[in-house]
């Protein structure tokens, strides 16, 4: 008897699924077919009943399950007692980072601590902030870099990496660009080029103008800041970025002052309280990186 037998068993027993259960342990369906198979042969009894559309436990596999579960457990217990002791890692860590947002800082944490800790998983995913930052409280990620509205989200551990107000981007001949500052409403005069709901950017942009009891209509939208800064570099709209998202287009872009924007944009690392050794390892690293501590 072998602890991946056991594994895959605990997974068909979860799953009630072979395919499911498959995906879950990263090997084939045959794969954990033949095993449990193997697994029923030793014992002396199925352990699983086929017959359905679903995987159910026979009377002899839920007397097994709890045995199972028990065995991996204490595996599980005596790795962790001698990783412990070496100092080595285990595991793995669930980064989340908002759509197409290129932050070095960030990928040298991940670089790091990769070659820190090989036997950690990294999983590393991209979505809007509000659906990480709910991702995070939800427990499905461990660690997430997140845009989000003047402060962080309450619950959560959080460390600010970037600070930094709204502003209108336009072509340097733009009516706009002549005095390098405008008020929302001017600016909300023109078209205008966004990122979407549920971004930090969009958030702030929307309060300030509610603020001002502005309802500025959208023109278009794009969840890459490149595609905003691109399209209002070719005269389509106003854009609407965070000072740093414009710096490469510079010489295409003016970047106007939005004098009654109040609301910071920011850009935080956030996770979840008392995180397990391996994401707060990362955190810690992360706050190398950017050269900033948490509170």
């Amino acid at each position: 008897m072998e602890l991946r037998q056991l594994e895959y068993f605990v997974a068909v027993a979860e799953e009630a699924n072979f395919t499911r259960a498959a995906a879950r342990v990263h090997i084939s369906q045959s794969g954990v077919s033949a095993q449990i198979r193997s697994l029923e042969r030793e014992l002396g009894a199925e352990l699983i009943d086929r017959s359905g559309g679903t995987a159910t436990l026979t009377t002899a596999g839920e007397a097994a399950l709890i045995q199972a579960r028990a065995t991996l457990a204490a595996a599980g217990a005596v790795r962790q007692s001698v990783d412990d002791v070496s100092g080595l890692l285990r595991g793995r860590v669930r980064v989340g980072m908002v759509t197409a947002c290129t932050v070095p800082q960030l990928f040298d944490a991940l670089a790091r601590f990769h070659a820190a800790h090989p036997g950690v998983e990294l999983a590393l995913q991209e979505g809007n902030s509000d659906r990480l930052t709910a991702d995070v409280c939800a427990g499905e990620l461990d660690v997430a870099l997140v845009g989000v509205a003047a402060q962080a989200p309450d619950g959560l551990e959080s460390m600010v990496v970037i600070d930094e107000p709204i502003v209108a981007a336009v072509p340097p001949e733009h009516p706009l660009a002549a005095h390098e500052k405008a008020t929302l409403a001017q600016v909300c005069a023109h078209p205008i080029i966004s990122l979407p709901h549920g971004t930090g950017i969009r958030a702030v942009f929307d309060r300030d103008c509610a603020g001002v009891g502005l309802s500025p209509s959208i023109m278009l939208q794009a969840s890459a800041p490149d595609a905003v800064a691109d399209l209002a570099a070719r005269g389509v709209g106003v854009a609407i970025l965070s000072a740093s998202m414009i710096e490469t287009y510079r010489d295409r872009l003016t970047a106007v002052e939005l004098t009654d924007s109040t609301t910071s944009a920011l850009l935080a690392l956030v996770w979840t309280p008392n995180p397990s050794a391996a994401p707060a390892k990362l955190v810690s690293m992360a706050e190398s990186a950017f050269g900033v501590a948490s509170p």
